[in-house]
């Protein structure tokens, strides 16, 4: 993947070089920084396709460093954390984070979720006048026709089940929170009832899975929401 570049906000120094290491093993260059402040300062300064970003900080900490970014930026953020419980993930996930990954953590995982991220992000930052239609492993997804095709042929889709699958596929490999998924969808505050969205994500499942029971597109991510599965 020659020509993409990673900056990694980490306070822990040996951490930063041995990530660095093993991105650059991918092709992949890669830039490293200690502190909130000073990851802001290089993303003015340099262009970056990932920022991998340590939750745990001194000083400015990863969600607020997050929030910033996201001010200017939207760019994917794969976010660290050493607390293995759903409400700093949750957390992370709504201020804005792609992905997570849990402390510690296995390297090899680490360079598929890189790798993915910015699959996912040059493949749906393209110029303008690109077709829209999603090509996946045994689906497409028509937006102009608002139509799916899958091994059992092409059909349409009711609106709010159309609009909740485009959803997940143009954020492929990304953990969607049920409230990001309503309010986007229905425009609405989310209430916490999530039985609307369960309904439909079944209706989809039976619709344009193989076996949806082992589903093979949307995958629940258990107490957070559903992720486009990224392998597909």
């Amino acid at each position: 993947m020659a020509g993409y570049k990673v900056l990694i906000i980490d306070d822990d120094k040996e951490l930063c070089m041995l990530i660095r290491r093993s991105i650059l093993s991918e092709n992949i260059e890669a830039d490293y920084c200690n502190t909130g402040r000073e990851g802001l300062a290089r993303l003015k300064e340099e262009e970056y396709q990932l920022v991998i970003l340590d939750v745990m900080m001194p000083g400015m900490d990863g969600f607020e460093t997050m929030e910033r970014i996201r001010e200017q930026s939207s760019l994917p953020i794969l976010m660290f954390t050493s607390k293995d419980d759903n409400a700093s993930k949750v957390r992370g996930l709504r201020a804005g984070a792609d992905d997570y990954l849990t402390k510690p953590f296995h390297m090899d995982e680490l360079i598929a979720r890189v790798l993915s991220l910015i699959r996912r992000y040059t493949r749906f930052n393209k110029p303008e006048g690109t077709p829209q239609q999603f090509d996946f492993d045994g689906l497409s997804i028509n937006l102009d026709e608002r139509c799916v095709s899958t091994v059992n042929g092409s059909f349409e889709l009711p609106p709010k089940e159309f609009d909740v699958l485009w959803f997940c596929a143009e954020n492929q490999g990304k953990i969607l929170t049920k409230q990001q998924i309503y309010e986007h969808v229905w425009g609405e505050e989310y209430v916490y009832d999530d039985s609307n969205i369960m309904a439909i994500i079944s209706r989809l499942r039976k619709k344009i899975e193989e076996n949806p029971g082992s589903p093979k597109y949307i995958q629940t991510i258990k107490g957070i929401g559903y992720r486009f599965n990224k392998e597909v």
